[in-house]
């Protein structure tokens, strides 16, 4: 994948170019400490991923995605973690709060492999449905070409970024060509919600809600401003012990 790094500070481009290097799919094409520059290489150069920083000095990183046109993928890389939510309001593939761990650099990579893996091989299964619901227990989910077996119970939380989603069974990850609404309107709404642009979450896994975090295993996901009270509605209300 072709790839480039938007970071007003030196050493943060410089340690971005390290983690790059240690992922042979990887291919940094150039590095840039403004996005004045990077807007004006990305009008005449096509790139697959985007490292991008948010607070930057004339335009920070979320108003440049924002104006940028069919945008390639993007991952957020920022040492204030505050801006997660709006990352995910922007599809963006993931948020890497700084210093980053080459294993969470990983494994936002392998994310991104698989969208853009998927996205490269699908044009054979245009048109075909992505998602059967066959019972009340299970579904079947096209992915890479042919359907998988997921059973609802299994399903924790389910990730959207433009028109992919990766839905995560325990350990287990499937990308489908298929956006998040589309996978919502087909899912009983007594056991998923969605929690903001980006997620929806089975309510049997959610294990602590943090004011507006939700916590689904190792995840913490921020519950979006316009998905609030249907969240307190559907998942708090009744079942809180009150005083």
């Amino acid at each position: 994948m072709k790839c480039i790094v938007i970071d007003d500070e030196p050493l943060g481009r410089k340690g971005m170019g390290l983690l790059i290097d240690e992922i042979p799919s990887l291919s940094l094409e150039e590095n840039f400490g403004s996005v004045v520059d990077a807007g004006a290489y990305l009008q005449s150069n096509q790139v697959d991923l985007i490292f991008l920083d948010i607070e930057m000095p004339r335009m920070n990183g979320i108003d440049f995605l924002r104006n940028l046109i069919n945008p390639p993928m993007v991952i957020f890389t920022t040492a204030y973690p505050q801006y997660a939510l709006e990352g995910f309001e922007l599809d963006v593939v993931d948020y890497l709060v700084k210093p980053i761990r080459f294993e969470r650099f990983f494994k936002a990579i392998t994310k991104a492999q698989a969208i853009y893996n998927l996205s490269k091989g699908n044009s054979s299964g245009a048109g075909m449905a992505a998602l059967a619901i066959t019972d009340d227990d299970h579904v079947y989910v096209r992915a890479d070409r042919k359907f998988v077996k997921l059973y609802l119970k299994d399903i924790n939380v389910i990730e959207g970024l433009k028109d992919y989603s990766i839905i995560h069974t325990g350990g287990e990850r499937t990308v489908t060509a298929m956006n998040l609404k589309t996978i919502e309107n087909q899912l009983p709404p007594d056991t998923f919600i969605r929690v903001n642009k980006s997620y929806i979450v089975n309510k049997n896994h959610i294990s602590q809600v943090d004011s507006d975090v939700i916590f689904v295993g190792p995840r913490q996901i921020p519950v979006g401003e316009r998905y609030r009270q249907d969240f307190f509605d559907r998942v708090i209300k009744d079942h809180w012990i009150k005083r």
